[in-house]
């Protein structure tokens, strides 16, 4: 199904801004236009495939100063006198659209919430598989009062299974489309949300626990918080997760006089064979880093069957499995390979092998790891007709 976000755009905001001041849509946050962190936010997400942006009609310089440059997001719609009727002019627009591209399914967000997790978003579009409307929403902790003229308590209200409603709200268009028509035509104007207007209509609207990251920035307060907060976020290192790939490879021996093993050339009296020049070790840990990032493995990107790689280095094997961590912003933590062989004997070449991988990877020779075991003559490798080699490595990715 086609899914649009409707992004209402179209208010005055005076609340969060100075006499002189462009309304809080348009401010600045951390040298950002509000409203354009709000439109990225869904430009970026894959379950959005379009935006429709509501503007106020003074605003439409202000807004293709702020609005990215991209095909998924559709011309501007003027908005109404109030929220209620510029989210009806955005349904309209969007119920206009060629059939083709005419969305099933519309997320109504609020201009002043930029900091929307894309679980949330992804959380709504899901929930209106099973559902005609869904809301995001966090559950209240604080305990509620109801005040009396006089600002004194007159009562405490139980917080259980209340609810403080949030955007995105999200619904199949053509049945929001006609509750809010329906309302405009009944003149009921005082509808606080969308999800609102649904319940009235009949629309069974499920709730999408949200993050109190998704907050609304409604004040000059709020717009400084937020401030506070990006800068917070811009200072702080990202967080990361680590990621464990595994690799194993084998080659038999051939002719030869020598092998190469973790980037070392030692003399034996057999050769590895194979398309490049075999360095088990070397393709062992290539895999094993391709493993932790999810990227395939080293058949994928140096097959065989391509004549370039005939006699290949397996040290650029292992490098281009380094880029692709590094261009992921990763960082590889520790590395550890494990030779499987008879002969030759790899303890006086353990140092050397470990500062080739080091060197390989950036990294220093203390997160490498190389050991070597016998089978204790038991299959292939004991009958010396090959040797095979077991590969770990711990990355760390950002969330």
């Amino acid at each position: 199904m086609t899914t649009a976000a409707l992004i209402v755009a179209a208010g005055r905001g005076s609340r969060a801004a100075r006499p002189g001041d462009p309304p809080k849509q348009y401010a600045l946050l951390a040298g950002t236009p509000l409203l354009r962190r709000t439109i990225d936010a869904f430009v970026g997400h894959p379950d959005i495939d379009l935006v429709q942006v509501v503007i106020h009609p003074d605003d439409t310089d202000a807004y293709f100063a702020s609005a990215p440059d991209t095909s998924r997001i559709l011309p501007p719609v003027t908005g109404g006198a109030t929220r209620q009727s510029s989210v009806l002019c955005g349904l309209e627009a969007l119920a206009a659209l060629p059939r083709d591209v005419r969305p099933e399914r519309v997320l109504i967000h609020d201009a002043a919430r930029p900091f929307v997790p894309d679980a949330t978003i992804t959380a709504v579009v899901r929930a209106l598989d099973r559902a005609a409307g869904a809301l995001a929403a966090v559950a209240l902790s604080d305990t509620l009062k109801r005040a009396s003229a006089g600002l004194h308590v007159a009562e405490t209200i139980p917080r259980a299974g209340l609810w403080r409603a949030q955007t995105p709200q999200g619904f199949h268009l053509d049945a929001i489309l006609a509750a809010h028509r329906k309302a405009a035509t009944q003149g009921l104007d005082d509808f606080t949300d969308d999800a609102a207007i649904g319940e009235w209509a009949g629309l069974g609207v499920a709730i999408v626990e949200d993050s109190t990251r998704n907050l609304k920035i409604t004040t000059i307060d709020d717009l400084e918080a937020a401030e506070r907060l990006m800068t917070s976020r811009a200072n702080m290192p990202p967080l990361l997760e680590p990621r464990i790939g595994t690799g194993f490879d084998v080659h038999r021996f051939t002719a030869g006089d020598h092998v190469w093993l973790c980037g070392v050339r030692i003399p034996h009296t057999h050769a590895l064979d194979g398309h490049s020049d075999a360095d088990v070790g070397l393709h062992a840990l290539t895999d094993a880093l391709l493993g932790a990032i999810g990227d395939g493995d080293i058949g994928q990107h140096f097959p065989p069957s391509d004549p370039k790689w005939k006699g290949a280095a397996s040290h650029l094997f292992l490098a281009d499995a380094r880029r692709r961590v590094e261009e992921r912003g990763g960082r590889i933590a520790n590395v550890d390979v494990t030779l499987l062989c008879e002969a030759p004997r790899i303890g006086p070449h353990r140092v050397a092998m470990q500062q080739t991988i080091a060197e390989i990877l950036g990294i220093d020779t203390a997160r490498v790891g190389v050991k070597a075991t016998t089978t204790e003559q038991l299959g292939f490798t004991g009958r010396r007709e090959g040797i095979a080699a077991m590969a770990n490595a711990l990355v760390l990715l950002p969330i």
